[in-house]
């Protein structure tokens, strides 16, 4: 693969962005419009939209799109290559065209990055054997289990492994781009960039705080059956691996092994998992201070679920809160003056709610 034009450059930088039927709209416009605005502040980024036949695509909101060209209106050698991708990744895959279309442009591309289910695109076309990446939460087991030879990560926005670069789903094509601006053409065209288009330059925590928790299918063993509805049943109860043998009627060492084969969890992974999720439903329903929800979820104190959040979703339990409880938090009340029939205008006693810009 070719080098890319060196960060602070003025030279021309080449993206080809792939487009074809069923893509995510958002997966394409969005790192789009993160190029061209960056070229607002002094970016230098070529960008065109390709499909394999030269023709316009319909995405996956059945909004049609068009496309600048086909392959061989391209330039001979490209720095960028990016890769959307499909929810329905199988039909993208089993489209030979749109796999070898991805081989051969990734060949004359500096850098291939991927956007969600993109990284099946890459895979497929053997780019992203021995290497670390990452796909939309909901689709990284599918990911690791149709191509083995890919290291999935679950939590990364986005992973860079060499001059390959994949991303999480959807929005996350929006921070992938951000971060090739700034290894481009530095920190400022990107923060510029970043506070034009409104959103984070670096967005807190990882893909865990969107995701649910492991939700393993139900037990084949009768014992690990009694164990997990005994812990959803009281996540706050006193779970020791002797207790938890005992409700299986096993030995604690057998049921270690029963949890390993049938979750893939040590028992007292399961637990912590339990409690974690049963905490990031109490913040979502606004039930109770953090110290409470602590205290029934089974954390005991608001510390110990503070350190928990922070290791497995890389946020606060307040932050998640605030984040994901309602939309209300991004908005604020305007009052407007109002002209009761008596013709005094009286302040506060209506308002309209309006997004912050």
């Amino acid at each position: 693969m070719e080098g890319v034009a060196p960060p602070g450059s003025r030279a021309g930088h080449p993206v080809a962005v792939v487009a074809f039927d069923g893509v995510q709209l958002l997966d394409v416009t969005g790192p789009v419009e993160v190029f061209t605005t960056a070229n607002r502040y002094g970016a230098g980024y070529d960008v065109r939209v390709v499909s394999a036949s030269g023709a316009g695509v319909v995405t996956s909101s059945g909004l049609p799109i068009g496309v600048h060209t086909g392959p061989s209106g391209l330039p001979r050698r490209l720095g960028t290559l990016l890769v959307p991708g499909r929810t329905d990744w199988r039909s993208a895959v089993a489209d030979t065209a749109l796999v070898e279309l991805v081989g051969g442009l990734s060949g004359r591309a500096g850098r291939v990055a991927s956007v969600c289910a993109g990284a099946f695109l890459l895979a497929a076309a053997g780019l992203l054997d021995g290497r670390r990446a990452a796909t939309h939460w909901e689709l990284a087991p599918e990911l690791a289990t149709a191509y083995p030879a890919v290291r999935v990560e679950t939590d990364p926005l986005f992973v860079r492994d060499g001059q390959v670069v994949t991303s999480a789903g959807v929005t996350a094509g929006i921070d992938l781009a951000l971060s090739l601006v700034e290894e481009d053409w530095g920190a400022d065209v990107a923060r510029r960039t970043a506070r034009h288009l409104v959103v984070f330059m670096a967005r807190p925590g990882g893909q865990a705080q969107f995701g649910a928790g492991p939700a393993p299918g139900r037990p084949r063993h009768p014992s690990v059956r009694r164990v997990v509805d005994h812990i959803s049943g009281d996540p706050a109860g006193c779970h020791t691996l002797g207790s938890l043998a005992a409700v299986g009627g096993v030995s604690a060492r057998h049921l270690g092994r029963l949890f390993r084969d049938e979750l893939g969890l040590t028992p007292g992974q399961y637990v912590e998992s339990v409690r974690l999720e049963t905490a990031r439903r109490l913040l979502d329903d606004g039930t109770g201070t953090v110290e409470e929800v602590a205290h029934r979820a089974g954390f005991g104190s608001s510390e110990s679920l503070r350190r928990a959040f922070q290791q497995i979703l890389g946020v606060s339990p307040t932050a998640y809160r605030t984040r994901f409880r309602t939309t209300a938090g991004s908005r604020h009340l305007v009052t407007r003056p109002q002209t009761p029939a008596g013709g005094t205008a009286v302040e506060g006693e209506a308002g309209s709610v309006s997004a912050r810009g």
